[in-house]
């Protein structure tokens, strides 16, 4: 008997895979939670943070005291996050955390000048069909330049990458530049990867050989989880990074058993709704023609078009340009 095929590819379910096909299969496959971490946490408190600095706050006063302002709103709304009350911090241990946030969030202003962007979306839902399979990502932001090109920008709160990993994060981006492609009928001018800690940008400019290139290595992946699921043959890579995974009771490279792994999704799944949540996703979905969901627009912040009649006043997307929506 076979494993089911995930539902998706995500940029993070494509790293997974490529760091270990086993834990790719605990997470996208048997859908075992991951525990919340100060770190994971910590980046979705200035990721909202920084959406809220876009979506709140004018343009013109976009200050880092605006900023703060919403990180501080984001906390007082983190406090009830089912993730947040699972770590069970100390008040010394939380206050440290939010510390650290504060430092990111004005770390943000030596990257650039938020009044100078002019942001048409953020956490953006965007996905498209490449043959049979469903590509999934969230855009931190969706910038318009003068020229009406297009910016992804993506914020990244951890360590700015070796040389040798550099290529590979980059090679994520143009995932995006691609669902940019295929939903809104326009490639990307630029990508970019804000690194808050370190204050450095990583950018490149994608292409059609790029996009080309992308979709190769996405359906070569697909191939092998499909052979994967219908081998049942997800095998463990140890690395450094096992010293982080979540998944170590049911890996056999530490004398776990994939198969009870299999037990536990099952026991948990009656308090995920029957079947788990799919990929974390809020907002609207933006879809390309191919795909079923079709196009929504929300309303709100720098968008420059009208809310989608009957549609949810979603806060964490900005409408896009009506001439940009690709026709659905």
């Amino acid at each position: 008997m076979s494993l089911p095929l995930p539902h998706s590819l995500s940029p993070s379910k494509v790293s997974a895979f490529k760091d270990c096909a086993l834990a790719f299969r605990f997470s996208a496959i048997d859908r075992l939670p991951e525990p919340p971490s100060v770190p994971a946490v910590r980046g979705t408190l200035v990721h909202r943070a920084l959406e809220g600095l876009f979506w709140s706050v004018p343009r013109g006063q976009r200050t880092a005291e605006a900023a703060q302002a919403q990180l501080e709103r984001a906390w007082e709304e983190m406090q009830s996050d089912p993730e947040w009350l699972d770590l069970a911090l100390s008040p010394e241990e939380a206050a440290g955390m939010l510390a650290e946030a504060r430092v990111l969030v004005e770390r943000y202003f030596g990257l650039e000048d938020p009044d100078s962007v002019v942001a048409i979306g953020t956490e953006v839902v965007m996905e498209a069909r490449l043959g049979s399979l469903l590509l999934r990502g969230i855009i931190d932001r969706l910038d318009l330049l003068p020229d009406g090109s297009l910016v992804v920008t993506d914020y990244k709160t951890g360590k700015v990458p070796g040389v040798a990993q550099e290529q590979a994060r980059l090679g994520g981006v143009h995932f995006y530049a691609f669902l940019c492609r295929e939903v809104l009928g326009v490639l990307p001018a630029r990508v970019q990867l804000l690194y808050l800690k370190d204050q450095v940008v990583l950018s490149t400019e994608p292409s059609e050989q790029s996009c080309w290139g992308l979709c190769q290595r996405v359906r070569a992946i697909w191939a092998a989880v499909e052979r994967a699921c219908r081998l049942e043959d997800f095998r463990p890579k140890p690395s450094a990074l096992c010293q982080w995974c979540s998944y170590r009771a049911w890996c056999p490279a530490w004398g776990g058993d994939p198969a009870l792994a299999r037990v536990e999704a099952l026991r948990m799944a009656p308090g995920r709704g029957g079947g788990g949540p799919v990929e974390g996703i809020e907002g609207v979905v933006l879809a390309a023609p191919a795909a079923s969901a079709g196009v929504a627009t929300g309303a709100g912040g720098d968008g420059l078009g009208a809310p989608a009649p009957g549609g949810p006043g979603v806060g964490s997307q900005p409408a896009l340009p009506l001439d940009m929506v690709a026709p659905g």
